[in-house]
């Protein structure tokens, strides 16, 4: 088991992993993301995503997509993860674990003071499973998102 960077050649099992994801959190039809836009984040003149890939026996079976944020009551940047994935049959063997474990490193070595991302209300394995590492839910906080139509409207 390693984990590491995100390289060009991963592009596609990342992709894969994405579809997954969206398939377990009944949103597939909600995923169109293809390996062009991925690699163009990932690695074009200007990344605005990054990412490490959990590796067993030379095969992507996890990932953590995420994209620098900032604070502007603490004044500095943090991370928020937009994707942590491990394939089911890999689960419960500390994948996830060290893939957050590496992000969690990520802040404190580049002196960032957030770890964020968001999950599912139903979702309770996960629930636990940060809760177990001492993430704190933001109970109080509602995501609101424009997209599709709405979005178009609001910018026009």
């Amino acid at each position: 088991m390693s984990i590491r960077r995100v390289e060009p050649s991963d592009v596609d099992a990342i992709v894969g992993l994405v579809y997954e994801l969206a398939e377990y959190e009944r949103a597939r039809h909600e995923c169109h993301l293809t390996a062009e836009q991925l690699t163009a984040a990932l690695f074009g003149d200007s990344p605005a995503l990054f990412g490490h890939v959990a590796e067993v026996d030379g095969r992507v079976v996890g990932c953590a997509l995420w994209f620098l944020n900032f604070s502007t009551w603490r004044g500095k940047h943090g991370i928020y993860l937009e994707d942590l994935y491990v394939t089911p049959s890999m689960r419960g063997h500390g994948l996830g674990k060290a893939l957050l474990q590496t992000l969690a490193k990520e802040c404190v070595d580049n002196g960032y003071q957030r770890l964020e991302w968001s999950v599912l209300d139903w979702n309770e394995p996960a629930i636990g499973f940060y809760k177990s590492l001492g993430a704190v839910p933001m109970d109080e906080w509602t995501v609101y998102r424009l997209t599709d139509q709405a979005l178009t409207d609001l910018g026009t």
